[in-house]
């Protein structure tokens, strides 16, 4: 248990706070729908730096060019934080460290550490 729960650091992962390998092959450049009750759309400076609208105006997390979400800092696979945890959308709270969309992601970023 130990070793696992050391394999599957979210500060030290990252990897599903990037566009999947999925999305991105079907030429999908957004990821995470932002809701609109979320602060993130309240505050303009949050707005501004985190949040981007897709052709029919429906607010997702803005993507770096490489895929990462705009809020991620630091390495993959090394030390990372959300700038915006607190007020992370729903589909990020969503992903559960060990599930099947948190093991994908992390093979799709190399971050799989032998599972």
């Amino acid at each position: 248990m130990g070793a696992s729960m050391t394999v599957l650091d979210c500060q030290r992962c990252g990897a599903c706070c990037c566009n999947p390998d999925e999305n991105r092959a079907e030429g999908f450049p957004y990821y995470v729908e932002v809701q609109a009750d979320s602060r993130l759309l309240r505050r303009e400076d949050l707005r501004k730096r985190y949040v981007v609208e897709d052709e029919e105006q429906v607010p997702h997390l803005r993507l770096d060019p490489s895929g990462r979400c705009a809020a991620l800092r630091g390495k993959l696979g090394q030390s990372v934080q959300c700038a915006i945890y607190a007020d992370r959308p729903r589909g990020c709270r969503l992903v559960e460290p060990g599930s099947a969309r948190c093991l994908q992601a992390r093979r799709e970023r190399g971050v799989d550490r032998g599972r």
